[in-house]
């Protein structure tokens, strides 16, 4: 029972599953979240564990008046949360003038706000504990906003904020806070993306196919987590637009914009 316990959300394909069988093989216990049902079972099994390290719980991200009932079975169930890895998310693929203000509401709401409810929710227990570990998967979309992102950047914009002034709160309680920002990583990301009219994209972005793959990215995001970093850049050359935004606005200002949205 001295295994440290994990509470991952979006953990049932993607970033969320592969890191959910980096932890496992960490020696960590597992709470898997997402609303499929279905798949956490299956990611259950693929991680090896036995039954009792591991707590399917499944959640809708949108749904975060529940959070509250949701956090206290994870606590009734392994008596302590060492890490929350806020996870699930979803992303957009269309432009403002056509983009309904629906969408807008859904992506904040499930990008940004759920993560907030979530953290709160869990954060008391953390605090009590006087340990543990917060960390979010953000985006380098949240700090280069490209075209067709306008409310997915809004929402990872919003994240860095949040995030930056929790840290601050509560180091005093030997709480850590990892700003996860992923690059073009190989996942279905841009096929679940929404549409200007709230619709499912179904595309893979030849970036994203192209991309690093999800393995090696879940090997980088445990190494983040465990060390305590503040932050971390995942992906190949598109997170070098952090570092020219911030010695070269001007000149990402003029790369963006003649960008096509991919």
């Amino acid at each position: 029972m001295d295994k440290k316990v994990i509470w991952i959300t979006g953990a049932s394909s993607g970033i969320g599953e592969a890191t959910a069988y980096q932890f496992a093989k960490s020696g960590y216990r597992l709470v898997l979240s997402s609303r499929r049902e279905d798949e956490l079972l299956r990611v259950k099994k693929e991680t090896g564990l036995p039954d009792e390290d591991v707590l399917v719980l499944p959640m809708d991200a949108a749904n975060y008046d529940n959070f509250g009932t949701l956090t206290e079975k994870v606590y009734a169930h392994f008596g302590r949360i060492d890490v929350l890895y806020n996870n699930a998310g979803i992303s957009q693929r269309s432009f403002v003038q056509e983009t309904e203000l629906s969408v807008y509401k859904r992506l904040l709401d499930i990008d940004l706000l759920s993560v907030i409810a979530l953290t709160k929710s869990v954060l008391p227990i953390m605090v009590k504990q006087n340990s543990g570990k917060i960390a979010v998967t953000s985006s380098v979309a949240g700090h280069v906003a490209t075209p067709g992102r306008s409310g997915y950047a809004a929402a990872k914009f919003g994240l860095h904020g949040f995030f930056d002034a929790l840290r601050a709160e509560v180091y005093k309680n030997n709480i850590g806070v990892t700003i996860i920002c992923p690059g073009y990583i190989q996942t279905d990301i841009s096929k679940n993306a929404l549409s200007s009219d709230g619709t499912q994209y179904g595309q893979m972005d030849q970036n994203q196919a192209s991309g690093m793959p999800v393995e090696k990215c879940a090997e980088k995001i445990y190494r983040a987590i465990s060390s305590g970093k503040n932050e971390v850049y995942i992906g190949g050359k598109e997170i070098l637009g952090v570092y020219i935004k911030r010695f070269f606005p001007k000149l990402l200002a003029k790369i963006v914009q003649k960008q096509a949205p991919k």
